[in-house]
């Protein structure tokens, strides 16, 4: 869609809450109207709502699974449209107006777009200035004066401020608004956002040492160098006998002992001797050559070997001190998570005990009013707390020690000791929700008394704000609230950032190529995150489809996935049989 060209005036209102931005606009609509301007106003709204009546027909019929809903009288009209999947843009929004029935358009939220505002201000709310860092500010309306060029209003004098909007309305033209909600020119990419968070965690230098049957799963904080050869002695790879590579050809040996493992025969062998051995048994002295049990024919002390079996190539059979590992050298190499054959490798080593880093600990906590814990009644216009259950297991599954601080109730207050507490106990500390700097703008405010946190648009769905920073020194993030884009982005930037705390600082999170076997959509410029399934065709491909509908709250689709769909900005979109990155979800969620 191209952008929307029109010769509206539009101005919004920028303010932090609880300045007052409703209630202002309430009282100056009527005096507007007076005026003869005829004005909309478009609200962004940062909580779940629903303007429908529970009972009422029009309610029935979204929830039997209307998409969108139209409903008119005599004397208005409304139409309800369910977004599940994707949040409407206010260009979009804008395109659904009547222009020719307006002179104005109003705007409550969506601060982070480029258009005239004018800042609210109160003293008593005690909140910083907007104007410094938003060049898109045309006026301030105040109850104390600001340090600024910019036309400066009574806050309380509603006629001034409405004469200034009325004004605006017959001297201004519409900006061009870009149908993207934001421009992707503003955003960082994917990779951008992981790189400047890794530069900011400080990789860990603590170490404990636990015993080797506690070590599954952690990680090696020094190299494990090999204090023996490995194996210890030049051994055989298999049941046969033993002979020397020089003395080949022989019609028959004489066999002068039989070695099992564990014992050794302690003499030089001779021209024309031959050893019995079994697997893992040290070669006697001379003999580097070992024939295979099933090749040769042993009659009392006498041996042949069948050469229709196969040619004897000297040296064949047997594995030579240090061949795995040579005294000294890096038997694990720090920073390597153990798994089974890791353990087995320490134990090979005569270890009982590994030093690892501890396990990072994390604080997690979900915002809102809105928020409630599972078990409890359901409250009207309240949801159940989906995301911190999913954190808390994705954290357990890569080792991290959860710290569970439950819910946090809109409040600065709250929100200021929750973080000090998580600050003091924890490595890490993750939220989801709240965080996308909208109405409940005392959460920046928090964030930046207690510590210097960043705001960011990744250009990504889902998953597109993120907070990131330091809460004193400890590294905080936080998650937007759909349940979707909190496990998105974490995979994407909670699990690297926690995987260099852990040590691993060459983490790469694995990933395949596979053959789609239907259409799928992107926005061209934007990585695109949709859930599939995966798995081998009849040719043997590695072939991928989607798993369904792919709204952020859905939370079923990513059930039934078992990887994320990654469609890069260079890519258009996915046509049937084109290749596409796909992310295995097995062991990470």
């Amino acid at each position: 869609m191209n952008p929307i060209q029109t010769s509206l005036p539009i101005l919004g209102f920028a303010a932090w809450s609880g300045t007052g931005k409703t209630t202002l606009l309430e009282a100056m609509l009527p005096k507007l109207v007076e005026l003869g301007i005829r004005v909309a106003v478009i609200k962004h709204a940062h909580h779940n709502f629903d303007i429908d009546k529970e009972g009422k027909d029009s309610y029935r019929l979204r929830k039997a699974g209307a998409g969108q809903m139209l409903i008119s009288s005599r004397y208005r009209r409304a139409m309800i449209t369910e977004t599940p999947e994707e949040e409407a843009t206010l260009p979009q929004l804008i395109a659904e107006l009547d222009l020719n029935a307006l002179d104005l358009i109003l705007v409550e939220g969506f601060k982070q777009l480029s258009f005239p505002k004018i800042e609210l201000h109160r003293k008593e709310i005690g909140k910083p200035w907007l104007f410094p860092e938003d060049s898109n500010i045309i006026a301030v309306a105040a109850n104390v004066a600001a340090q600024t060029k910019l036309p400066q209003l009574d806050i309380n004098d509603l006629d001034k401020l409405t004469q200034f909007v009325a004004d605006f309305a017959k001297q201004q033209s519409a900006p061009s608004l870009s149908c993207s909600d934001l421009d992707p020119s503003g955003m960082l990419s994917v990779s951008e956002g992981r790189d400047r968070i890794l530069r900011q965690i400080v990789a860990p230098t603590a170490q404990t040492s636990v015993e080797l049957k506690s070590a599954l799963g952690q990680i090696v904080a020094t190299d494990i160098l090999s204090p023996v050869n490995v194996p210890q002695h030049t051994n055989s790879a298999m049941d046969g006998y033993a002979v020397r590579s020089d003395d080949l050809g022989r019609d028959s040996y004489h066999v002068v002992a039989q070695v099992m493992a564990g014992h050794s025969y302690d003499k030089p062998l001779n021209g024309g001797e031959a050893v019995r051995i079994m697997t893992g048994a040290p070669v006697p002295q001379n003999a580097d050559t070992v024939i295979m049990r099933e090749q040769a024919s042993q009659n009392g002390d006498s041996v042949t070997f069948d050469l229709k079996m196969g040619a004897i190539k000297p040296g064949q059979n047997v594995r030579q001190a240090g061949e795995d590992l040579a005294i000294g050298q890096a038997a694990v190499k720090a920073g390597t998570q153990i798994t089974a054959p890791e353990l087995g490798m320490i134990a090979s080593l005569g270890l009982d005990s590994v030093a690892i880093r501890p396990p990072v600990k994390v604080a997690i906590f979900s915002t809102g009013d809105e928020v409630q814990h599972p078990g409890e009644a359901q409250k009207q216009n309240c949801i159940y707390d989906s995301n911190r259950y999913t954190l808390h297991a994705m954290l357990s599954k890569i080792g991290c020690e959860v710290v569970d601080l439950g819910i946090i109730e809109d409040s600065e207050q709250a929100l200021e000791t929750t973080l000090r507490t998580a600050a003091e106990q924890a490595d890490l500390i993750l939220s989801s929700g709240g965080v996308s700097v909208g109405d409940a703008d005392y959460i920046k405010t928090v964030l930046d008394k207690l510590g210097q946190i960043n705001f960011w648009r990744i250009n990504m769905r889902p998953g597109r704000p993120l907070a990131f920073g330091h809460i004193d020194t400890t590294p905080f993030f936080g998650l937007p609230g759909n349940p979707v884009a909190v496990m998105v982005t974490f995979m994407q930037f909670v699990e690297p950032a926690i995987r260099k705390l852990q040590g691993m600082t060459d983490w790469q999170a694995p990933f395949y190529n596979a053959v789609a076997e239907e259409k799928l959509r992107s926005r061209p410029g934007r990585t695109e995150y949709s859930r599939g399934v995966f798995g081998i065709d009849a040719n043997g491909r590695l072939t991928v489809r989607s798993a369904g509908k792919q709204g952020s709250g859905i939370l079923r689709s990513m059930s039934e996935a078992n990887c994320l769909i990654e469609i890069l900005p260079e890519q258009p979109g996915v046509e049937v049989g084109e290749k596409v990155r796909v992310i295995p979800l097995e062991n990470r969620i």
